[in-house]
């Protein structure tokens, strides 16, 4: 719908931020993924440390990606199954009204979207039914069943009952657990944006953004930046949308004061049209009058003409009046 978006993300964090928020302390030193070593700066105690520079760019770049992906009018998938991210990002989803999903990933859920929006709709058909009493009218084995279902399709579909369509991206905090939804997300060639940890694998995620995706406040931090951005886009996105509306609004009115000036001076050509075609004809009347009259008279005349010898003849033949 919108255009290409314009802006860049603005990022209000730095690097004290990063550290104040635990956002350095990886994993231990015999638990790290090899692949990762480009992003740590060092190790205390046993404990390899994120170098944060370079994490505040790598963030940077995600969230600029975040902002342009919004900003489009697509959506962020929010991902974090584990149990110190399920309330963060389930509020911050709530609130940018984004897909998130933290209790299990749905084998599919990206994959097979067509069975799960099914079961999406089954589901608020179900919904429907205990909103409006009907339910009551099944059977009490039926409806302890039909309220089992709903409460597991509840549990595991209300995050994502809103995604009518595939997302613009997917946001994982930690990889290591979300790896089924990392895998469907490259499947579909669906970006993926993620907090990677010391020891897990950055190659699959085309965003990573590494830092500590265990500690509560660096967990917080990180959606907290993303939320941000998110709001940001959506309302980059309200502006592009409202322009776009003005213009199309403007365009219609204008077409439509065009295709009433040109069915105006059609209705005036039709009428000027008919005018010069009774004009025509009364032009045409007139002069078919005026040729009649002196035919007329030339007739009279005629008639005139040919009664006075009769009337001199008749005078004639009349016998002669006796004289006394």
């Amino acid at each position: 719908m919108a255009s290409s978006p314009a802006g860049q993300a603005r990022l209000t964090v730095n690097v004290q931020d990063l550290l104040d928020a635990g956002l350095h302390f990886g994993h231990q030193t015999k638990r790290w993924n090899p692949k990762m070593k480009r992003y740590i700066f060092g190790a205390r105690n046993g404990i390899y440390i994120v170098d944060l520079e370079k994490t505040l760019e790598c963030m940077r770049t995600a969230l600029q990606f975040i902002y342009e992906t919004v900003a489009r009018g697509r959506q962020v998938l929010l991902v974090g199954t584990k149990r110190p991210a399920q309330d963060p990002i389930k509020t911050l989803a709530e609130r940018v009204k984004m897909p998130y999903v933290t209790t299990r990933w749905l084998g599919g859920t990206l994959t097979n979207n067509q069975t799960i929006r099914k079961s999406v709709a089954r589901m608020r058909m179900l919904l429907k039914m205990e909103a409006d009493g009907s339910i009551n009218d099944l059977p009490k084995k039926e409806i302890s069943k039909i309220r089992h279902e709903l409460e597991k399709m509840k549990y595991n579909l209300t995050g994502i009952a809103d995604m009518e369509k595939l997302p613009g991206a997917v946001f994982i905090m930690d990889v290591g657990c979300e790896s089924n939804a990392v895998n469907e997300a490259n499947r579909l060639k669906i970006p993926v944006v993620a907090v990677v940890d010391t020891n897990c694998d950055p190659d699959p995620i085309d965003y990573p953004i590494p830092g500590n995706d265990d500690s509560i406040r660096a967990i917080q931090l990180s959606l907290d930046v993303v939320g941000q951005v998110i709001e940001q886009a959506q309302a980059e996105y309200s502006r592009i949308a409202a322009e776009e509306h003005r213009k199309r609004a403007a365009a219609d009115a204008k077409a439509k004061a065009e295709d009433e000036e040109r069915k105006a001076k059609q209705a005036a050509a039709r009428k000027a049209k008919a005018d010069a075609a009774k004009e025509a004809v009364k032009a045409t009347k007139e002069k078919e009058v005026g040729e009649k009259k002196p035919v007329k008279k030339a007739a009279k005349a005629e008639v005139k003409a040919e009664e006075k010898p009769a009337e001199a003849k008749a005078v004639e033949e009349q016998p002669a009046a006796p004289q006394g």
